[in-house]
């Protein structure tokens, strides 16, 4: 049997770094997820959806470009 925790995914990078702020692409999870992903929540995430984070993460390597010197790269033991 297994009991090793394993980190919630970020709903933005998809790595395992564990929920609040991800430091791999510094989204901020509030909970949003595919089911809602094109909405505009504001909060910590201001004007960003989920999934203009997540194409901002696919160009930029976070969500938003303002955030590159903010994140780093995940460890191996975050990979999805």
């Amino acid at each position: 049997m297994n009991d090793r925790w394993v980190p919630a995914a970020c709903p933005c990078c998809a790595y395992r770094t564990g929920g609040g702020t991800c430091p791999v692409c510094f989204w901020t999870d509030d909970g949003q997820g595919d089911a809602d992903a094109d909405v505009v929540r504001g909060g910590p995430n201001g004007d960003l959806s989920l999934s203009h984070a997540r194409l901002n993460f696919a160009v930029y390597g976070t969500c938003h470009p303002r955030y590159q010197d903010a994140v780093r790269a995940p460890r191996p033991d975050e990979l999805p």
